[in-house]
């Protein structure tokens, strides 16, 4: 009997010393596991690590209603084999291609008659017998295909129309872009994000927004027009997906054509804004796209006199129609300094939002070089004759040189930049939520933007420059509280596009409110080609004397810098005051689009229009106090 207690002892005590091995086993497995995740993880979210990655976030297929009308067939595959470096055709017969291949990008067709088009010229789908659809396949000229989209273009204010939407050819349409999506989707590589364009535009008043989802998880079919024009209700929509784990964000475009509906200083409604509209605005809409083809919306003259850059690139119509946009409330910087406004009057601000560009190409390529330009909207404006740079074979009736139209104000733009721990969905998503991104007007500049207290201290030359900038300030898109005692620095980077111009001056614009609410802009030029320093007293560098030779579109060479880098101090900066910084790189000026048409057409470059243009950069703003 004790021996085999003994032995039953013994074999507990073995069992034990194997448990309590393997238990150790485990417990060290766990903690080296967990310490090498952690390594890992503080690694890959090591904001120093954060590399900017190019795409294109506005672009229709044929799958958009009005695409479809300008004689695009490309769909979402086309586009995405686009982005990646492929050659695709335009409407009009001739290759598109990227110098550089992009490393995002977003399909945004509009969820409003979303592939209807195409089951209109489809004899087996009941919608192709609508009256509508008739005048559709009639369209083959451009002036034709013009008129046609006139005609149905009424009807995207109207109440939803039964007949004329087909929700099971919408869903195989939005199935098409979630496939494509997920199909061409290569993280490290080349990111896809799934999204559509809102189109709300009463009486041809701009609300439109695009909306992307943050992974492939996504709602049955994306919220329009047809079920609201108040883009309150779209955010409404959004925050009850969120709720549900599906998040995302609208990106608000073409403010220059809303007539200053897109940035009221009240609801859609006419209702007083308060904090909770505020909140749920910059939740949903964190970004801003702010120069496309149809313009730049970053400021106008009348409401920036004193900034001799604010007149770029300027449309000031409304979309699609002759009438004029009204300046107040269609323009970013103003909506900066209305923002500040709400906020010091307790609303909170509904216009903290970070900048993007796009090109909203209806062609499925977006067309960013202005040497390389293809406009917009498919065999309506595929050549210069079409788009006005380019004198008509015969004047019109009226005598007219060139065709009478608005697509000589469009523009060759753009890109967004975002800077990111990986070219991934997530990286990409948080990074625009957390509005650490930029626009370009097609140029891929890098730029880099941090304010801090002391970023005085750094060193320009120093290789840990960009890690030490997160360590003590905030980069492009952060809040920098400093209270009443402290100083900003701010640390400006910007690189040329090596396909591009050279780079002319960078520029730190400043909007504030005085102790009265008074709302104030200065722009300041902080950085200047060829090591010229910056003018005390203007604020302005001197000219470097770049110019373009217009007879052969080439620049004047040796005038502009490769690489502008300072550390700036705000002169008339004042603690407590409330402000933003953002800063606007400038290239040397370049011919515009216009003039190469002209220049390859053999003729001189249209005498009303800009010339030349200077390509630049806006970086998101910095907020201080």
């Amino acid at each position: 009997m004790k021996k085999q207690l003994d032995a039953t002892s013994n074999v507990n005590l073995d069992f034990l010393y194997v448990a309590f091995t393997c238990l150790v086993f485990v417990v060290v497995a766990f903690i080296s596991t967990s310490i090498v995740s952690a390594q890992a993880e503080e690694k890959a979210t090591d904001p120093a690590d954060r590399q900017v990655f190019f795409g294109e976030t506005h672009l229709h297929t044929v799958l958009s209603f009005d695409a479809y009308i300008f004689g695009n067939r490309n769909g979402p595959d086309e586009a995405y084999r686009y982005a990646k470096g492929e050659a695709i055709n335009h409407p009009a017969g001739f290759e598109m291609k990227l110098q550089t291949p992009l490393d995002f990008q977003a399909v945004t067709d509009h969820a409003i008659y979303l592939g209807m088009l195409p089951a209109m010229h489809d004899p087996k789908q009941a919608v192709s017998r609508h009256p509508i659809s008739l005048e559709m396949r009639k369209a083959k000229t451009p002036t034709e295909r013009l008129g046609a989209f006139q005609k149905l273009f009424p009807l995207l204010n109207a109440d939803r129309e039964d007949d004329l939407v087909d929700e099971d050819i919408m869903k195989s349409a939005w199935s098409k872009i979630i496939d494509a999506a997920e199909k061409h989707n290569d993280p490290g590589k080349f990111t896809t994000l799934i999204g559509y364009e809102y189109t709300s535009g009463p009486e041809h008043q701009n609300l439109h927004r695009n909306v992307f989802f943050k992974g492939s998880k996504v709602p049955a079919l994306p919220f329009s027009r047809v079920m609201s024009p108040n883009p309150e209700d779209l955010w409404n929509w959004m925050d009850d997906l969120r709720a549900k784990g599906i998040d995302s964000l609208a990106v608000p475009h073409n403010s220059n054509g809303s007539n200053g509906l897109m940035f009221e200083t009240t609801k859609y409604s006419g209702g007083a804004i308060d904090k909770a509209y505020s909140e749920q605005r910059m939740r949903n809409e964190p970004i801003v796209e702010v120069t496309q083809v149809k313009g730049d919306s970053e400021t106008h003259p009348a409401l920036s006199p004193n900034d001799e850059w604010a007149d770029f690139e300027t449309m000031p119509f409304l979309i699609g129609v002759w009438e004029p946009s009204k300046e107040v409330g269609s323009y970013v910087r103003e909506a900066y300094l209305n923002g500040l406004k709400l906020a010091a009057e307790g609303k909170g601000n509904p216009y903290r939002f970070g900048l993007i560009g796009a090109s909203d190409t209806h062609v499925g390529a977006g067309a960013f070089d202005e040497d390389n330009y293809w406009s917009k909207v498919g065999l309506i404006d595929s050549n210069g004759k079409l788009r006005g740079s380019v004198p008509l074979d015969t004047p019109r009736a009226d005598g007219g040189e060139y065709n009478q139209n608005f697509f000589q104000t469009w523009s060759a733009s753009g890109l967004a930049a975002i800077w990111a721990e990986e070219n991934a969905r997530d990286a990409l998503f948080n990074a625009m939520r957390r509005k650490e991104t930029y626009a370009t007007t097609g140029p891929r500049i890098r730029l880099r933007f941090f304010a801090g207290d002391g970023l005085g201290e750094l060193d320009l030359e120093d290789s840990e420059l960009v890690s030490k900038a997160y360590q003590k300030g905030v980069p492009m898109g952060g809040d920098l509280l400093l209270g009443d005692k402290k100083t900003p620095s701010f640390l400006v980077w910007a690189m040329r596009d090596p396909s591009s111009n050279s780079l002319q001056r960078v520029q730190v614009v400043k909007g504030w409110l005085d102790g009265s609410g008074k709302k104030y802009e200065k722009v300041f030029d902080v950085a200047c080609a060829g090591g010229k320093a910056v003018n005390a007293k203007t604020q302005r560098c001197p000219d470097n004397e770049a110019s373009v030779d217009l007879s052969s579109c080439e620049p004047s060479a040796k005038t502009g810098a490769d690489e502008l880098k300072t550390v700036w101090r705000d002169p008339e900066y004042k603690a407590g005051v409330s402000s933003f910084y953002y800063v606007r790189v400038l290239e040397n000026p370049t011919c515009r689009w216009s003039s190469w048409d002209a220049l390859r057409a053999g003729v001189e470059p249209r005498s009303d229009i800009a010339a030349t243009l200077q390509e630049r950069a806006y970086s998101s703003p910095i907020w201080v106090n």
